[in-house]
């Protein structure tokens, strides 16, 4: 079956407080004296690449979020497993990770404009940003730069701090709040963050979510629980299903249609309608002038995770490995 990209809904976030890292360091235009076409560069081969790949916008948003939920957005993602030390990138929720090779490209052409002045961060962030705005022709979002690059992954870390696609409310709530983020902020503005990512329907995902499906109806509606099933069996570990059946390859509000209608594929998309304040949001999203608002708020929050800037960190010469 031909694999699927869609759209999904991680969880609101809102509430980014200023701990755990230096956002305010932050600002427009970073490069414009250290490299005055860093971001032209970024944009011209992030676009080229998703004008022959049209699943590349879910492949880098997810790779952006992963990143940033580690350690904070310091593209640790991007390092490779040493001998002595096994990276994020291989841990579980990370095996399916894609778009490393696109970063490359990307971080090559930087160092022959300017070499060591445009950090793998950075790249991330705006390679995401642009991915995503392919669509629009324009920028959907401001990115602000001057991140620099992280020198630790872990993967035990990425196992720990990434959501689970099996995550109930209660844990979801928790994991974002470990990073100063809230899934649910009374009288305060809606800010959602959302990626695309592969469907892989593993016997674990799949028998996790029939057998919720059984104890807690509705977890799924009765159609979508049995094209689940004549889809997936307990030996089969390579079968894809799309997330967003109709929109899977669109940025849109599309997802959140099909999640009143109780065909959010994992645990953790049925979670947002188990509570009534982060249901009351989902509805809210189906809007989408709402929605694009939304998500340009949160992604903008998410990027300024536990940034390190200033003399902190390193400019990596090579994405994949710290400098020597």
């Amino acid at each position: 079956m031909k694999s699927g990209f869609l759209l999904l809904a991680c969880v609101v976030l809102l509430g980014l407080s200023s701990g755990g890292g230096q956002a305010g360091e932050l600002k427009k235009h970073f490069y414009k004296k250290l490299c005055p076409r860093a971001e032209a560069i970024v944009q011209e081969l992030v676009w080229a690449s998703v004008e022959n790949n049209s699943a590349l916008p879910a492949k880098l948003l997810r790779l952006f979020f992963h990143d940033c939920f580690v350690r904070g957005c310091d593209a640790s993602v991007l390092l490779d497993s040493t001998a002595n030390s096994s990276a994020e990138k291989d841990a579980i929720p990370n095996r399916s990770l894609a778009g490393f090779d696109v970063i490359d490209q990307v971080k090559a052409a930087l160092e022959k404009a300017c070499p060591g002045r445009v950090s793998c961060a950075d790249i991330l962030a705006l390679a995401a940003r642009d991915s995503v705005s392919f669509q629009f022709r324009q920028p959907l979002w401001e990115v602000k730069t001057g991140r620099r690059d992280g020198n630790v992954s872990l993967a035990s870390e990425a196992l720990a701090d990434i959501p689970s696609a099996g995550a109930n409310i209660t844990t979801l709530v928790q994991q974002f709040a470990n990073k100063n983020l809230s899934v649910i902020g009374p009288r305060r503005p809606i800010r959602c963050a959302h990626h695309w990512r592969r469907a892989l329907r593993h016997h674990q995902e799949q028998t996790l979510q029939l057998r919720r499906q059984r104890r807690h109806r509705p977890v799924l509606n009765a159609t979508y629980a049995a094209f689940l099933k004549s889809r997936c069996s307990p030996t089969d570990r390579t079968t894809t299903v799309e997330m967003d059946p109709g929109s899977s390859l669109s940025f849109d509000d599309h997802y959140y249609v099909i999640l009143k209608q109780q065909e959010g594929l994992f645990q953790s998309d049925a979670a947002l309608l188990t509570d009534g304040k982060s249901s009351k949001i989902v509805d809210k999203l189906l809007d989408s002038g709402g929605f694009l608002d939304a998500f340009r708020k949160s992604i903008t929050r998410m990027g300024d995770i536990g940034v390190l800037t200033g003399t902190d960190g390193q400019i990596r010469s090579d994405c994949r490995a710290v400098n020597r």
